[in-house]
């Protein structure tokens, strides 16, 4: 696994970031599908004959996703929103109790049956959490490891437990807030209970409880594995051995070494005695850990082995990988079958009776036959071949062209995914983004509303990209990235609020065509409306026209110290989400996001229920959506000089430099020298920095009663023709694309008679 930024704010990124920021992850599909490879997969089996089993898979899309099992089907029956990053392993532990791990760097805890809120956030680790492992028989125990070299062991109880069961505002903290699982803190940080036992922190890893470390490794752990009853763990990672510890204690029992690669995979039997590892060397090796050496090795694949599971009996291992293949092997005989090959890397298995479910780097999901509790069976088929000991055989074999046949061409099934976007540009008018899909669909997104507006199959992208471009300049007000399959879209202040564009150039009716809008403003605005309607309910009309819940003296005094105030004419107007700015209820797009207190959230913003606060967004976001103020900003006017053209008897209207704003057209400059000329108002010699603007003095809100050709040119450069400029750019259009220099712009104009 490589390192790669967060959608979320990245507590280990090597840039501070200043603020907080906001994202929201955009879907054009349904919520039933991921869009992103599968990283990992979990099945439960109903306790009881006639029941549902479920499967659980999570993904890189960020999710986990709960499936009832029919016999050659399967139904999306929930949706586990809550990391915001990679969901990079998952186990069951005890009945009913579903735990994942992220690179967001939390393990959370879910109740399989449970409509898919989060029932708490462990935080501990200090970089990307990358696998699991449960105990069978023990439902408390559950090992996590990491990146960070970190491997820790939890007891499931006490880290969901409160310490008093007379803490009541512990236990509502615990469970509310956002997803139940946003607002935890590091044990670290967590403040003593005081005397009264309130707890107003929205801590969700109950105070006073600390993993126990299993401490030893010294660079990123793969794989873990832990026997039934959880008395041994196993860990593997980039080190090329095989670790041995008690979890009960964190100590070290053994090293295993026989590995020439990272080791990616790990199994125990259910006595612990036997354990099965799977490495980035393309071997597969068994070990006897009362010996305390490796007694076999499988040259199966021709490259990493990523992905292990065993029979009931431990006699047979299923194995997948790199090489996109499925092998089954007999531990004893030392046979091997070719199940079947994929189009793309396996990266987990899950046995589920005579089945075997297989996740990829896809975003589907297959069900392949394996005859899990006789498979004895399949090699009764034939084509199998003797596993080496070495692993150049395997390879060997594979270039000289005798690669085995597959027994099976076809899945049982396949749960579908969505396209992951590999590929994104984002045009110049900053509300377009232009993408690209692992089918090759091409599709143009609006940002501002959440939504495809244009499908265009199965075309070139450049190609697309070249005839979407459109000469106009507006500033970069977001970032993107595609790191989950779909576009997450990145505000952060104060440059998200850079960009403005007029009411008229949006298609906005019912304000003055003049109006400026500011795009991100309204985007939160669109974004938030929801959350907005969900408190009004739950404050009552008085508290919302108070719009007061910067609670706490320091966020209050921040927010009015670092901003200033930018309110429409129309108060009612600012309330109002304009239809550009409206995003889809049917598809609608979550939030990623941090407040003042815990760590990064995920949730759809359908689903904010008016609670959340400046504890759960950042304090600018709900300086702009309730009380309307914008943070200072830089660059949004435009100097420049104005001439007349050389050689021309037209007067000089203005000696100074002028300043507008930077989306003004040229053709409220050229009303701005009509008025001038017609009216012959006298200059005014003593401002050297004049303002230009409409509605200043009523001079550019008239139509122009004669044709101005503009033409941008530098001075002492007369002999080449200068460009005429189309009234219809801005003047950061002009500089960007027409003038490309670093002074100050200049515009020369004249009179073309009989037009």
């Amino acid at each position: 696994m490589h390192r790669v930024g967060s959608a979320g704010n990245n507590s280990n990124s090597s840039r501070p970031r200043k603020e907080k920021r906001l994202t929201y992850v955009l879907n054009d599909s349904d919520d039933t599908k991921h869009s992103a490879g599968i990283n990992c997969l979990a099945v439960l089996k109903s306790s009881v004959s006639d029941g549902c089993n479920y499967l659980f898979t999570g993904s890189r899309d960020g999710t986990l996703k709960r499936w009832a099992l029919a016999e050659d089907a399967a139904t999306c029956s929930a949706t586990f929103e809550s990391h915001v990053d990679w969901v990079n392993d998952t186990v069951i532990a005890g009945e009913n109790t579903l735990v994942s791990c992220s690179s967001d760097t939390t393990l959370k805890i879910w109740n399989c049956l449970s409509d898919g809120t989060c029932a708490r956030t462990l935080r501990q680790h200090s970089d990307y959490v990358t696998c699991l492992a449960a105990a069978e028989r023990n439902a408390n125990v559950v090992a996590s490891g990491g990146l960070g070299g970190e491997v820790f062991v939890w007891d499931i109880e006490a880290a969901v437990t409160p310490l008093s069961k007379s803490s009541d505002v512990m236990e509502d903290d615990c469970s509310n807030g956002i997803n139940g699982s946003a607002n935890s803190l590091p044990v670290s940080s967590l403040r003593p209970i005081s005397s009264n036992n309130s707890i107003t922190a929205h801590t969700t890893q109950c105070p006073g409880y600390v993993p126990i470390a299993a401490k030893g490794h010294k660079e990123s752990v793969y794989a873990l594995a832990m026997n039934d009853n959880g008395s041994l763990l196993v860990s593997g990672g980039t080190e090329k051995v095989v670790r041995v510890w008690d979890p009960r204690t964190g100590s070290k029992t053994m090293k295993l070494r026989g590995h020439t690669d990272n080791v990616r995979a790990l199994l125990l039997d259910s006595t612990g005695r036997y354990c099965l590892s799977g490495s980035s060397d393309s071997m597969i090796r068994l070990w006897d850990l009362g010996q305390q050496r490796c007694v076999h090795s499988y040259a199966v694949h021709t490259d990493s082995v990523w992905a292990l599971a065993s029979t009931p009996t431990f006699t047979h291992v299923y194995s997948g990988g790199r090489d996109l293949s499925l092998y089954l092997t007999d531990l004893t005989t030392r046979e091997s079958l070719l199940l079947c090959t994929k189009e793309h890397p396996v990266l987990q298995l899950a046995l589920h009776d005579d089945s075997i479910w297989v996740a990829t780097t896809d975003s589907s999901v297959h069900r392949w036959p394996a005859e899990g509790r006789n498979p004895q069976k399949v090699f009764q088929r034939g084509g199998s071949f003797l596993a080496g000991n070495l692993s150049f055989s395997r390879a060997r074999v594979s270039l000289e062209g005798s690669t085995p046949a597959a027994v099976y061409k076809e899945p049982i099934f396949s749960i579908p995914g969505t396209p992951a976007i590999v590929q994104h540009e984002i045009l110049n008018n900053r509300r377009h983004v232009l993408t690209k899909d692992t089918a090759g669909s091409v599709k143009l997104w609006e940002i501002t509303r959440g939504v495809v507006v244009e499908d265009y199959g199965q075309v070139s992208f450049d190609e697309k990209k070249q005839e979407l471009f459109e000469m106009v300049s507006i500033p970069a007000w977001f970032t993107v990235d595609t790191r989950l399959g779909s576009l997450s879209v990145h505000l952060d202040t104060p440059q998200c609020f850079s960009a403005e564009m007029y009411s008229v150039d949006l298609n906005i009716t019912g304000k003055p065509e003049d109006d400026k809008v500011n795009l991100a403003r309204e985007t939160l605005k669109g974004l938030l409306a929801h959350w907005m309607t969900k408190r009004r309910q739950r404050l009552g009309s008085q508290a919302s026209a108070n719009g007061d819940v910067l609670s706490g003296k320091d966020n209050t005094a921040r927010s009015l110290a670092h901003s200033r105030i930018e309110v429409d004419g129309n108060a009612e107007n600012d309330s109002m989400v304009h239809p550009p700015f409206e995003f889809s209820t049917v598809s609608p797009p979550s939030i990623i996001s941090e407040g003042s207190q815990g760590g990064p959230w995920r949730k759809k913003i359908t689903e904010l229920d008016g609670t959340e606060d400046e504890k759960d967004f950042p304090w600018w976001v709900l300086d702009c959506v309730l009380n309307n103020r914008l943070p200072p900003r830089e660059n949004t006017k435009c100097s420049f000089y104005l001439h007349p053209c050389e050689g021309t008897a037209v007067q000089i209207l203005t000696q100074g430099k002028l300043s507008a704003p930077r989306i003004l057209r040229i053709n409220k400059v050229v009303n701005y020298v009509v008025e001038k000329m017609v009216l012959d108002k006298p200059i005014d010699t003593g401002n050297t920095d004049g303002s230009l603007a409409p509605g200043h003095g009523g001079q550019l809100q008239h139509s122009a009663v004669v044709d101005g050709s503009f033409k941008s040119g530098l001075k002492p450069w007369p002999k080449p023709r200068p460009s005429v400029l189309s009234t219809d750019m801005s003047l950061a259009t002009v500089r960007a694309y027409i003038w490309k220099k670093p002074e100050d712009l200049v515009l020369n104009y004249r009179v073309v008679q009989g037009r």
